[in-house]
């Protein structure tokens, strides 16, 4: 009874939507009752619990929206214990920061403009099964809190995965179906527009990307139909909020004391440092105008970082308004314009390839390694993959845009940039049938003004080359960007930073000549159509072409032998009942091989085996020692052994790593032999044949019986 009681207490509210015939559940209710927001998402047996909590008041000198997102997943949601050290789930993997990117990225722009209040939202996945992935639920649930909380956001929003199987569109695909397909994206959106995208596809056209993403969007509108009749049955209950007036009278004087020096930093300047200096002149001759300003005018106690703050805001309106009825932007470039192109490749002499890529102000240094089976990285997490033999690294220092900063690891933007980059290159890569090799691509920034993920895939493309990884295409990638003001607008061809930072889309594409490998758009308003997506993605293309005949000019192709330091890999077929035989009792064996050859030798449950040594000369004599072990012995047959040890009655010879047989004394010689001691001695090399295998698996050798011919083949002298 005091059960039932206890359940009569939870207000339990629940709707579900089908998408693509799979049923997607939304709860709450139940669980994390305390926070200002909380549902469970389910799909099969997958659930993420995703919570939302806001503050009640914005934190004192804060003029930008707080906004924390985390993702996380348990282990235990797989039935799996962790693998680390203290068996429990440590730092966060990238996967689960670029999810938390994901979230993060299509709900930032939804909150009403000059909300400043803290707001944390964090997304669990407690149940996974090995069919549904869990971003687009997580995002979907983000929405969701968002709205139950009742915090003043512009959604609700809808996020869906779009595959192509077969030639047709499918929604929220599973994994295996994910893994066959030549597109792979993330749309999110509310429903009348779009707000992210993030792709990964197989050299796809333009217009295939379009027709996904229109695809998409019509599941995103039932979703948000759903979530507004679920927030009317739930009964929520929007906070009071009200957006701060804005200071007009600080407006004008901005208007009046800066707006000469704002406009002479848009006439064409191309050099970051100047423009910045143009800029801080702007902004100091309006501190020293609050500063001549009688005491008792309100703006005396205006602070410099509001100054900065209303500064900007009137920058964006110069900058944009240029870009709108001169279609001239900043630096003097039309809008279809791509930024002067410098390349240079092996930089390095003992790194495995390089490429260095600058793009105007934007320049990044891309470095190929080529490693081994066990260089790949094992991945601890829900996800069927276990292995990742393709890496890309991207680090952003301070010193590439002038500014001190400390080195603690790479962050969420350096994760994600990294990421796409990654994405963007591995459809061209090789099969590990062609190429057996594990890759890391870092990518160093070594000047920033826009781009850098996009100049990170152009110099990672080279140093791949450069490497003389046999990748199928040159892939180049430039970021677009958008101006918007009501009906007019202006797609902007390779954004720098300024256009990034006051522009209202950053949309990075990335691909071949022939088609597309990596899309990422994100924006800061609250959405576009299909219309400018199309507009964009033509220009897109132009520009890429662009840019890979540039990196073409510089490398044509990779290049036809590896980098000297670069392992050489042989790759051998044994039977898989043979790995135990190589690996031998505790791994004797294989260590053996290792220490004596100096290569280095991964074996495949299949029975392939990489054998890998810069020395081209270790790596053949790992691969006849392996093939010796396992190599099955025949009658008939001769090999040059070497005698081990000696007995009364005939002398043992190994004719195959770890295998031997007994030449008998009656077989020494064509005459009689009294002591075995007489015709041979321990360690010395023979010619012998296999004269019998009995039935005990016996060897039994001859060395009397093979003839001179077959004695001066195996160029060892004879004995008889």
């Amino acid at each position: 009874m005091q059960v039932q009681e206890k359940e009569n207490a939870f207000k339990v509210h629940e709707t579900s939507i089908e998408i693509a015939g799979k049923k997607i559940v939304i709860r709450t209710g139940l669980l994390a009752r305390q926070a200002d927001g909380a549902c469970e998402v389910s799909c099969g047996d997958t659930k993420v619990l995703v919570t939302c909590v806001g503050s009640k008041q914005a934190r004192e000198g804060i003029d930008f929206l707080p906004l924390t997102v985390d993702y996380e997943e348990k282990l235990y949601a797989v039935g799996r214990v962790p693998g680390s050290f203290g068996r429990r789930e440590g730092k966060a993997p990238d996967k689960a920061i670029l999810i938390s990117r994901l979230i993060d990225r299509p709900i930032r722009p939804l909150f009403e403009p000059g909300y400043c209040n803290d707001v944390q939202i964090m997304a669990v996945t407690m149940s996974a099964d090995d069919d549904n992935p869990t971003d687009t639920l997580a995002m979907l649930g983000a929405s969701v809190a968002i709205g139950l909380a009742g915090l003043p956001f512009r959604g609700p929003l809808g996020a869906v995965r779009v595959s192509r199987v077969n030639g047709e569109f499918v929604a929220n695909p599973g994994y295996e179906q994910i893994a066959e397909t030549d597109i792979d994206i993330v749309v999110a959106g509310t429903e009348t527009s779009i707000m992210m995208v993030e792709a990964g596809c197989k050299m796809v056209s333009e217009k295939d990307i379009l027709a996904a993403i229109d695809f998409g969007h019509e599941q995103i509108k039932k979703q948000v139909a759903a979530q507004r009749n679920f927030f009317k049955a739930v009964g929520v209950q929007k906070r009071e909020w009200e957006a701060s007036p804005a200071n007009e009278a600080l407006k004008k004087l901005i208007d009046e004391k800066a707006t000469a020096k704002l406009k002479e930093s848009m006439n064409g300047v191309t050099d970051k440092h100047v423009r910045n200096d143009l800029v801080g002149q702007a902004k100091q001759a309006v501190v020293d105008a609050v500063a001549a300003l009688p005491e008792e005018d309100p703006l005396k106690e205006i602070s410099e970082k509001d100054i900065a703050y209303y500064l900007e805001e009137h920058e964006a309106v110069l900058m944009r308004a240029q870009v709108l009825d001169k279609g001239v932007r900043a630096d003097g470039r039309r809008c279809d314009e791509v930024r002067p192109i410098f390349i240079e490749t092996t930089l390095l002499p003992r790194a495995h390839g390089s490429g260095l890529f600058t793009r105007g102000t934007t320049q990044v240094l891309s470095v190929a390694t080529l490693g081994v089976g066990e260089d790949a990285q094992r991945l601890d997490s829900i996800d069927p993959q276990k292995e990742k033999r393709y890496m890309h690294h991207y680090n952003f220092p301070g010193f590439s845009v002038g500014e001190v900063k400390p080195n603690r690891g790479p962050g969420r933007r350096e994760i994600g940039h990294g990421a796409l980059a990654e994405r963007a290159l591995i459809p061209v890569l090789p099969g590990l049938d062609k190429f057996p090799y594990t890759i890391r691509v870092v990518s160093e920034v070594l000047e920033s003004n826009g781009s850098t993920s996009m100049a990170s895939t152009c110099g990672s493309s080279l140093a791949l080359m450069d490497a003389g990884v046999p990748t199928l295409e040159t892939v180049g990638g430039i970021a677009m960007g958008l101006i918007l003001e009501g009906d007019r607008f202006a797609v902007l061809s390779d954004i720098q930073g300024l256009e990034d930072f006051l522009g209202d889309m950053d949309f990075k594409v990335a691909g071949t000549k022939e088609g597309i490998t990596a899309l990422q758009m994100d924006i800061k308003i609250e959405g576009i159509s299909l219309a400018i997506m199309k507009i964009a993605l033509e220009q897109a293309k132009h520009g890429r072409i662009h840019i890979i005949d540039k990196m073409e000019a510089a490398l044509p192709r990779p290049r036809s032998e590896l980098s000297r330091w670069a392992p050489r890999i042989i790759t051998i077929k044994i039977n898989p009942e043979d790995i135990g035989t190589v690996i031998g009792p505790g791994g004797k064996m294989i260590r053996r091989i290792i220490e004596e050859t100096g290569a280095t030798i991964d074996i495949e449950d299949d029975g392939t085996v990489l054998i890998a040594s810069v020395e081209g000369q270790g790596g053949e004599a790992a691969r006849d020692q392996i093939l010796g072990l396992v190599k099955r012995i025949a009658v008939g047959e001769i090999y040059k052994g070497r005698v081990t040890r000696i007995i009364p009655v005939g002398a043992f010879v190994e004719v195959l790593p770890g295998k031997e047989g007994m030449v008998h004394i009656s077989q020494l010689d064509n005459k009689r032999v009294e002591k075995v001691e007489d015709v041979v001695s321990v360690g010395q090399e023979v010619i012998v044949k296999v004269r019998e295998i009995d039935d005990r698996n016996r060897v039994n050798l001859t060395i009397k019986g093979v003839s001179s011919e077959e004695r001066e083949k195996l160029e060892v002298p004879a004995k008889v």
